[in-house]
């Protein structure tokens, strides 16, 4: 890894025009190389927000987290960067604690780094019971499917960009998270875990945890993409 490794950020964004700008402020600009933010088809200002901020800005009007994820790969094909921080943009995270996400690899000892909420601090309310639980249950099947004890499916990570190419990501909607670790422990990838500290989203309840809906939909989906690459071993 160079001394001076060049860090992207991707963050897909839907309707966050008032949580954003804070997500933005608060990243390390002297760390970070370039942040993307990944409009997902929002009805709102986020894309005037992040670009005002100086953010780069893709339209991805396919409607899904992971073909938000996809759009922002697809841009960084060309610019190479060594390493690539997925974020939210709902201000949930602390951006700040980039700095401590990447550096294990930047200290060349790991290849993904998971920032984890349930290892961290979390604000109270913030991660609901519905989160807490459908995170329990897939981290225990990873385990014992696939041998690798992770202890959250959390937003705030960090990979090498080749690494990150080499996996092959195909999921659209809410099994992308869980793709990435699953193909990471596949792979022999080099993995840690990070503490990370957590809140509650800027802007009201989350548009999936929040919702019934939502809820239903992402466990459905994470549940089958666990069981669907086991079936493939």
């Amino acid at each position: 890894m160079k001394s001076q490794p060049r860090i992207a950020v991707l963050i897909p964004a839907l309707n966050e025009e008032a949580s954003l700008p804070y997500v933005l402020t608060d990243l390390p600009k002297d760390v970070v190389q370039e942040v993307v933010v990944i409009d997902n088809g929002s009805s709102d200002r986020t894309a005037e927000m992040a670009r005002a901020q100086g953010a780069t800005v893709l339209n991805e009007p396919r409607r899904g987290y992971g073909s938000a994820c996809l759009a922002g790969i697809a841009y960084l094909k060309a610019r190479e960067p060594d390493v690539v921080v997925f974020l939210d943009a709902d201000y949930s995270d602390y951006p700040d604690e980039l700095p401590a996400v990447v550096q294990p690899i930047i200290a060349e000892e790991y290849d993904f780094v998971l920032g984890s909420r349930t290892k961290g601090q979390a604000e109270p309310g913030a991660l609901l019971f519905q989160a807490r639980f459908g995170n329990a249950l897939a981290t225990s099947l990873i385990r014992w499917l696939y041998g690798f004890p992770y202890s959250d499916l959390g937003p705030f990570r960090a990979i090498r960009f080749p690494a990150l190419l080499n996996l092959g990501m195909i999921d659209r909607t809410y099994g992308w998270n869980v793709e990435m670790q699953i193909k990471a422990v596949r792979q022999g990838l080099r993995i840690a875990e990070v503490p990370v500290r957590y809140r509650k989203r800027a802007g009201g309840e989350s548009k999936v945890s929040g919702t019934l809906r939502g809820t239903l939909l992402a466990g459905y989906k994470i549940l089958w993409t666990v069981l669907r690459y086991a079936r493939e071993a």
